[in-house]
């Protein structure tokens, strides 16, 4: 699915641009849940603890994957406590983070091969 983005100028003069799904991510959601045991929300944003609850009505355990690690916490409380579970991303970071010098490598290389093409 696609939507093209929103932009605005914000009350200090710089251009914004926001990307907002959730109703598609809502609706689409509720649709699957006649069809799956479990689903996995990638977020904290706390107006998906309605759509939450209404796959929960439906029989579907979902758990919410985001971080109470950060400071402020990157899920909201009501969000936290609608979910079966919450995993927090930090302990992700073995299976699914990058090495950031690994980043800074890539980096670098990348910074090389382009200044040998000019």
């Amino acid at each position: 699915m696609t939507k093209n983005a929103k932009s605005y100028t914000d009350d200090t003069g710089r251009r914004k641009i926001k990307g907002n799904m959730d109703i598609e991510l809502a609706v689409d959601a509720l649709e699957l849940a006649p069809h799956i045991d479990h689903a996995y929300i990638f977020s904290g944003d706390g107006d998906f603890t309605r759509v939450v609850h209404a796959m929960q009505r439906k029989g579907v355990r979902v758990s919410v994957v985001s971080s109470l690690a950060t400071r402020p916490p990157m899920i909201a409380d009501e969000l936290r406590r609608q979910a079966d579970e919450l995993i927090d991303i930090k302990h992700l970071v073995d299976k699914i983070g990058r090495d950031p010098e690994a980043r800074a490598e890539r980096i670098r290389k990348r910074a090389e091969a382009e200044a040998d093409a000019e």
